[in-house]
């Protein structure tokens, strides 16, 4: 973590996390303030392989998704925290289903935050699914 998190800050924090995702473009890894905390888009390659991406809506999904945690656990947040989603797809008609039985893995049946599924023309890197979110301390 970068800095102590013990009191919310009505200014915002800007966070870029040692070992995280290396970013496609100029911007923070999540920006927080008042306790929400706001999640860039994280992209399907690893810290590992920037710009590698494996085969398929299901692994990428699950790198997005790994990922997305790694920005959480950076600032001492987990998926447990999180409030709503944002998923962006590329194949909307052809990988809708495959990329919700990855999705619904990760969070409870009783506890899985709002959302947004939405078909786009194209992301960074000729990526299939790309998500962003937003989390509460």
């Amino acid at each position: 973590m970068s800095q102590s998190y013990t009191q919310l800050s009505p200014i915002p924090l800007f966070h870029m996390i040692t070992g995280g995702p290396t970013p496609v473009a100029p911007f923070s890894h999540a920006v927080e303030c008042d306790g929400f905390v706001f999640v860039t888009g994280q992209m399907p390659d690893t810290p590992q392989t920037p710009g590698v991406l494996p085969e398929g809506v299901e692994a990428q999904t699950r790198n997005v998704m790994a990922n997305l945690d790694t920005v959480l656990e950076g600032i001492g947040l987990t998926l447990a925290n999180v409030v709503c989603v944002r998923a962006f797809l590329t194949e909307f008609q052809r990988d809708y289903a495959a990329f919700n039985a990855v999705y619904a893995s990760y969070f409870p049946a009783d506890r899985r935050p709002a959302r947004t599924c939405v078909g786009v023309t194209g992301l960074a890197y000729d990526a299939l699914v790309e998500i962003d979110l937003i989390a509460r301390r």
